[in-house]
């Protein structure tokens, strides 16, 4: 066993001291690479376009109304989703989470709904994600108020918050439903059945 004096044991802490602020100093702050970047109105219009094809002027309009209330998202959902209600609904979903500089997600979202809403729609679906703090903070509810108005296609806009993190759906499909209702959406990093 070697006896260890104090002056050795303040030399060893003081290295291993040193060494740990010397990674740290290299490594930065961890959340400051995490955070995306945002985009412009001009980058989701075009993957827009690309997207949705032939609804590119209404989508437009949905973008710069968007921005002009929540200002630039620095990150979006690319995805297709489906969803019915009779008084209580769910909707499912999948899709793509891009970001400028924290990488791509695959998502899945799901969620139930309660209000004055009837029938059934499936839509493709861009989701604008405003003041996202990394890319995994996607994975949680975000609560909100969604109405529907499609007979057999159909355009609406919505906005579900949490935390500060605001994502704003924007929606083109087809199918029967009109209503009002109230819920959330959970993001989950892989597909799930349960809605809650």
């Amino acid at each position: 066993m070697t006896k260890l004096t104090r002056r050795d044991l303040c030399g060893q802490l003081g290295t291993g001291l040193f060494a740990t602020l010397a990674s740290a100093a290299v490594l930065g702050p961890a959340n400051a690479e995490d955070r995306p970047i945002p985009y412009t109105d001009n980058d989701l219009i075009e993957s827009g376009h690309r997207f949705f094809g032939t609804l590119s002027r209404d989508l437009a309009e949905a973008i710069q109304s968007a921005t002009k209330h929540w200002g630039q998202p620095n990150a979006y959902v690319l995805g297709q989703e489906a969803g019915g209600a009779f008084i209580g609904g769910l909707r499912y979903g999948e899709g793509k989470m891009y970001t400028r500089n924290a990488g791509d997600r695959k998502v899945f979202w799901q969620g139930p709904s309660l209000g004055i809403d009837y029938g059934a729609d499936g839509d493709r679906t861009m989701m604008l994600v405003y003041n996202l703090p990394s890319t995994a903070a996607i994975y949680q509810r975000f609560v909100g108020v969604n109405g529907s108005a499609y007979l057999v296609g159909g355009f609406g806009v919505t906005a579900l918050t949490i935390d500060g993190v605001t994502v704003v759906p924007i929606r083109t499909g087809v199918g029967a439903r009109l209503g009002l209702n109230v819920g959330y959406l959970k993001f989950t990093e892989h597909a799930t059945w349960n809605p809650f």
